[in-house]
């Protein structure tokens, strides 16, 4: 986006509903955190993200999302995590989006429809899907008061999009009743509030029979799931003009790996984890040293020539993960490029990129070299 975007998550809801004794945010959806699948659908609209947690779960929420997010303590309400987040956020943002670790399943590509209609100028901008069933204003003592006219009725749901500005004025007003979504701070500073269609996806979960619901729609219908794992490594160079390609992107400052083909290991364990969740072999196997037409390949190449293998053993990818281990380069300043790079190479597959060091354990904590662990999903198409 030309404009800088900052997503924030406040996940201090409890897991209560769910029957479970951690924050909501730390129940896992097929073996994957919510916070996790929230912070890595969105990652690649978002320059930066920032996740209120839970205060006394901060430690474990930086564990689980690296440098993908920084993490700050939350307040006792909604509206209290989302103005301590709103302290965090860089003014060079114009955008600020706000999402509920709760729907972790919402898409890049519903957030990307609102980033377009703020930059359309719009100042508030919030997803709903129509509702299907009549909905009946009831007293307190259980007596019908007003029947709504559905036609006019939407289920809101997140991301919700603001201008900064805008959300911040609203977050500096008291108010002496409980609001529960951001949008309706806005609307009663009589700031517009644009809804446009949401997605099935972005469904909250609250109970478990919506962790089943949400399960069947991570899957869909496949019937043969396959996941594989990929690992690759190399040394720094000793040749200081040694260009370092690394997650499909030119780092200028950084000596590059020595390698057949151009090193970039995020790109490489992607690939391995690909074939391997194919049963397709290995990088090595396939794009050999000993052919002289991958010497100096690009990563980009590789992971379009193994998506290709992929597709015609009648698979589809359904999402990719890869962690980039190492002092050097700095991954945040450009995840969301390399993100997007990758995410390309492979058609536009949903690709998460995180990093870490080894304090100063291993080669890679020694600065002597670079590694990355990937996984891959694939559905049978």
């Amino acid at each position: 986006m030309a404009e800088l975007v900052t997503l924030i998550i406040p996940a201090g809801g409890s897991g209560d509903r769910l029957g479970a004794k951690i924050p909501k945010a730390l129940v896992q959806l097929g073996g994957v955190t919510l916070i996790e699948r929230a912070v890595n659908a969105l990652s690649e609209v978002a320059d930066h993200i920032i996740v209120a947690a839970p205060q006394g779960y901060e430690d474990q929420f930086s564990s689980l999302l690296a440098d993908s997010a920084v993490v700050v303590t939350g307040g006792a309400s909604r509206n209290e995590s989302v103005k301590a987040a709103l302290a965090y956020v860089n003014e060079s943002s114009k955008f600020v989006l706000v999402h509920d670790a709760a729907r972790p399943l919402a898409s890049a590509d519903l957030a990307r429809r609102i980033i377009k209609e703020l930059l359309n100028g719009e100042r508030a901008v919030i997803p709903g899907l129509k509702v299907a069933d009549t909905i009946k204003k009831v007293s307190l003592d259980g007596y019908v008061k007003k029947t709504p006219n559905r036609a006019k009725l939407r289920a809101i749901q997140t991301p919700q999009g603001f201008t900064r500005k805008a959300l911040i004025q609203a977050h500096e007003q008291k108010f002496d009743f409980e609001i529960t979504d951001d949008a309706g701070l806005l609307e009663e500073l009589g700031i517009p509030v644009k809804v446009i269609l949401g997605e099935e996806a972005a469904m909250k979960i609250t109970t478990p029979a919506d962790m089943s619901r949400a399960l069947n729609i991570l899957l869909g219908d496949a019937r043969d799931i396959r996941v594989g794992i990929g690992t690759d490594a190399h040394a720094f160079s000793s040749d200081p003009s040694r260009p370092m390609w690394l997650a499909g992107l030119l780092w200028q400052d950084v000596i590059g790996v020595d390698g057949h083909s151009d090193g970039d290991v995020a790109a490489h364990a992607i690939c391995d984890a690909l074939l391997a969740a194919s049963q397709s072999g290995d990088l090595g196997a396939i794009f050999g040293t000993s052919d002289p037409k991958y010497a100096g390949a690009s990563g980009v190449m590789l992971l379009d020539e193994v998506k290709k293998i992929v597709v015609a053993k009648g698979y589809a990818i359904s999402n990719v993960s890869v962690q980039i281990v190492g002092n050097k380069p700095k991954i945040g300043t450009r995840r969301v490029e390399a993100t997007n790079a990758l995410s390309a190479a492979l058609g536009g597959v949903p690709v998460s990129v995180s990093a870490t060091t080894t304090d100063g354990l291993g080669f890679t904590g020694e600065g002597k070299g670079i590694s990355a662990i990937a996984t891959a999903l694939l559905i049978k198409a």
